[in-house]
């Protein structure tokens, strides 16, 4: 496909009578597909008075049903309708207006219909997270780009290091043999701010891959080279904000296009007044409708034009790129009434595929308001198949890390977190990890303690859900001293010419870094092949002291895991699991190759993981 800038430009022409300076500078979407189930296309149209001019069409099964104009004239709003025999290739939009007349070429393409093209990343996947602009420079090239004045500063933890998607494309065959099935890119999408840009949660075109990451080509291409490997790509999405500099900011569509009036007023971010029964109005809006920073202004989903720009522009990725899932941004925070409708029409065109919010709570009972078939209490109505299970992130690590408590056992709120799994619809559906992109990294959470760390991986590798794990968790990067999410989100070894280490390679790694990576390489490619753990059931033992032992098990299989955190070793008197073990006699240690006998005491090392295959 062209570049969306370039299409956009080719396809307007201007045939006005007597040289009336009028254009048409932007078409969003820049094309769409034929045969989706919602058969109006909503086109964001701009030129200066366009919103004056009336909108046709001449094309077979394609017509205008509406037009609307806004508070700014250089925008209208055109509705096509497109009928089930609408026709592909070139459509002709006509704008009239007096002796003026403007055309400009839309693309109407057939879909896809492979539906493995949009398969969702499910349980039996382990996802990989990426921040891109710091995990691979493969094209130096496009570190500066003219007209953009967030430059290279590889030195400055908040500056732009110059990974790209040309990067992630070299990288794939390292992700793929470290048992990595799917990749989340933090987003790429244009962020054209004066500053600390890399991250790219401040999107300045919702149809346009920054180009310092490379184009909206790479980014497809990209991810054919991923699936042929068999991994999936999730793109993060932002519908509650995007950045100061997005180019309709100097000339919004309507008073309305972003909270408050585009007057920054902060949010509470009291997430809890979605849910609270006792909740002001106030505290609602100021939650909802405040913004996170200055430079993010915080969209009116509310907006019914906005609420279709954005579910239209998420589902033009999806068609493009063939994605394998998003990973919507701050869930709780835009109009969650639009999020219902916005969770709604993608799985009504995609139903085999998957979507994960974003809320962090630690409350089981907060995260679970937003998955798609709870019976809320409230009434709310959620079409959102995952979330992350935040709370069961803060469970484990506080289990790996508090003193002993005076009574009860340290896995306690592992436990009880599990527990109260009932109150999910689809609990194996959840996304579970161990850190991300804005938090203090794993083995930094750990103190850098290498026995634990290899009790946590063993722990999301078979836990009901989907693990997920940031970029450099297998070679122990951390942020030991400070909590800068920009020392947080450090280079990936081996990304830059000229790195003194190279965990692509393994040259330059510590001994303890290599070992890591092996152990978790080969941890995560055992589990990309255990049917048990990515659909089999669960079933634990409530912990005594500091050892928690828990079952996954299907009608072929079982697999066993024991976490003892104690310093010295623990024996486990095997009868009290006889339920899960059965006839069982012996089991091997996945990671060991150790065997042990069933029928007696099994002694697990001080510190340490077992995970063991029941042999039949």
């Amino acid at each position: 496909m062209p570049d969306i800038r370039i299409l956009l430009l080719l396809g307007s022409a201007l045939l006005a009578a007597g040289g009336a300076a009028a254009d048409i500078d932007r078409v969003e979407p820049p094309n769409w597909w034929l045969g989706f189930g919602h058969d109006e296309l909503q086109l964001l149209v701009y030129g200066e008075d366009l919103g004056r001019f009336r909108a046709s069409v001449d094309h077979p099964g394609v017509s205008v049903s509406r037009s609307v104009s806004v508070d700014s004239p250089n925008y209208l709003f055109v509705y096509l309708e497109l009928e089930g025999d609408a026709e592909p290739g070139d459509v002709e939009l006509v704008f009239e207006r007096d002796d003026t007349r403007l055309t400009h070429t839309y693309r109407l393409e057939p879909r896809n219909r492979d539906p493995e093209r949009t398969r969702g990343f499910t349980a039996a996947d382990t996802i990989y997270l990426i921040t891109p602009d710091r995990f691979r420079n493969a094209d130096p090239g496009n570190d500066a780009v003219e007209g953009y004045s967030d430059l290279p500063a590889r030195d400055e933890p908040y500056g732009r290091h110059g990974g790209d998607l040309a990067g992630i494309t070299a990288s794939l065959d390292y992700i793929a043999d470290m048992g990595f099935t799917a990749i989340w890119l933090n987003p790429v999408l244009e962020n054209a701010m004066p500053e600390a840009s890399y991250h790219g949660y401040a999107t300045t075109d919702f149809y346009l891959v920054d180009p310092r990451f490379g184009s909206n080509e790479d980014y497809r291409a990209m991810t054919e080279a991923a699936r042929e490997r068999g991994v999936g790509v999730i793109m993060d999405q932002i519908a509650n904000h995007a950045g100061s500099r997005h180019w309709w900011m100097a000339d919004l569509p309507s008073r309305d296009w972003i909270n408050f009036e585009a007057n920054y007023v902060q949010t509470s971010h009291a997430r809890t007044t979605n849910q609270d029964p006792y909740a002001s109005a106030w505290d609602r809006e100021l939650h909802a409708s405040g913004w996170f920073v200055e430079t993010m202004p915080d969209l009116n989903q509310r907006n019914p034009l906005l609420a279709d720009y954005l579910i239209q522009n998420s589902i033009w990725w999806i068609e493009y790129l063939g994605l394998a899932g998003i990973r919507q941004d701050t869930y709780p925070y835009p109009d969650k009434h639009f999020m219902s409708e916005w969770s709604r029409r993608i799985m009504a065109e995609y139903p085999n595929f998957n979507i994960v919010g974003e809320e962090w709570s630690l409350n089981p009972n907060i995260t679970s308001y937003w998955q798609a078939g709870k019976d809320n209490h409230d009434g709310y109505v959620s079409w959102l198949p995952s979330v992350f299970d935040f709370p069961l992130q803060g469970a484990l690590t506080g289990a790996l890390t508090s003193p002993t408590p005076p009574w009860g056992s340290v896995w306690t709120p592992v436990y009880e977190t599990l527990a109260t799994d009932y109150v999910y619809p689809d609990p194996f559906n959840l996304v579970i990890f161990p850190d991300n992109h804005d938090m203090s990294r794993i083995f930094t959470q750990l103190d850098e303690d290498r026995a634990l760390f290899e009790m946590a991986m063993i722990f999301y590798a078979t836990m009901r859900g989907i693990p997920q794990l940031f970029y450099g968790t297998e070679i122990l990067m951390s942020n030991a001293g400070t909590d800068s999410h920009g020392v947080i989100r450090s280079d990936f070894p081996g990304g830059w010419a000229g790195d003194r280490k190279n965990a692509f390679t393994g040259n330059g790694l510590s001994r303890a870094e290599r070992s890591a990576q092996a152990f978790v390489r080969r941890l995560f490619n055992w589990r990309k092949s255990a049917d048990v753990v990515h659909s089999g059931r669960f079933m634990h033992y409530a912990p005594v002291g500091q050892t928690y032992v828990y079952f996954r098990y299907d009608d072929s299989a079982t697999v066993m895991v024991v976490l003892n955190r104690a310093d010295e070793p623990v024996t486990l008197d095997t009868a009290r699991f006889v339920e899960r073990i059965g006839s069982h006699r012996f089991a091997a240690d996945v990671m060991t190759g150790k065997r042990f006998r069933l029928d007696a005491d099994v002694v697990v090392g001080a510190r340490s993981a077992l995970l063991l295959e029941l042999e039949p």
